[in-house]
């Protein structure tokens, strides 16, 4: 069935103030009027100033985390409350940095799922295998634990606001990109992997993005696949001529 392609820059831990503003207000122009679905990920202390530039775009706002229990004694953490308070849309949960670098669990980015559901913010759901995890030709199991952790407790209509972004950690922030093929035989068996815990009509409508090294020259074959509904981009996001053509594709 035919999917909206949804194409997604995660900012990471870069930019300044006044480059986020700028960035946001070179994408709001180069965007607008374009079908597909977009959205930023950005960094939570520029959150509230890029807001006011995407307001009212078609462009989603959304954070790079969030905790998974609500306002209170909680050093450091935002909540989902506090994000939409100032017009976010949407949470990227599950980055591999956020499991590799930072040690979350599935089970806690489970909480942050089922509370950014609950809370009513979109969330796109990271996934993927470490290099030693592909090499093993444990690519799919990891794959389907992620899914199953990550999704427990999701019902079939919250499934309406979840994105799936698989990123094979190998191939993130490297330049090295799993090949068209390879990249969509992990996207359809994600997809057939959500069948199994929901049921084929969710399986296809859920968008399942690729997050790994996509840049304009290589988005037209990775998007032509059958599976691959959209992208998760991260360096080729910080630059509006850099980001824009995949949006484009």
């Amino acid at each position: 069935m035919a999917r909206t392609h949804y194409i997604a820059g995660n900012w990471k831990m870069n930019t300044t103030k006044a480059e986020a503003v700028k960035l946001a207000q070179d994408l709001v122009a180069a965007l607008k009027g374009k079908t597909n679905k977009f959205m930023i990920g950005v960094p939570f202390v520029y959150l509230d100033a890029v807001a006011q530039v995407v307001k009212g775009s078609n462009i989603l706002l959304a954070a790079q985390d969030c905790a998974a229990t609500d306002n209170g004694a909680h050093t450091g953490e935002v909540s989902t409350a506090m994000l939409k308070d100032i017009g976010c849309q949407a949470v990227i949960l599950g980055h591999s940095e956020r499991r590799h670098e930072i040690g979350e669990s599935d089970e806690l980015i489970n909480k942050k799922v089922r509370k950014a559901l609950n809370d009513g913010l979109e969330v796109d759901l990271c996934i993927g295998e470490l290099l030693s995890e592909r090499e093993a030709g444990e690519a799919e199991q990891v794959c389907a634990f992620q899914l199953s952790a990550g999704l427990a407790g999701v019902t079939e209509e919250q499934m309406k606001n979840v994105t799936i972004a698989y990123e094979p950690v190998w191939a993130i922030g490297t330049g090295k990109t799993a090949t068209p093929e390879d990249a969509q035989a992990i996207h359809k068996f994600i997809r057939g992997y959500i069948a199994k815990l929901y049921n084929q009509k969710v399986a296809d409508e859920v968008i399942i993005q690729y997050g790994g090294s996509m840049k304009a020259s290589n988005a037209p074959e990775l998007l032509a696949q059958p599976d691959i509904d959209g992208g998760l981009i991260g360096g080729a996001s910080l630059k509006a001529e850099t980001f824009t053509p995949i949006c484009e594709c």
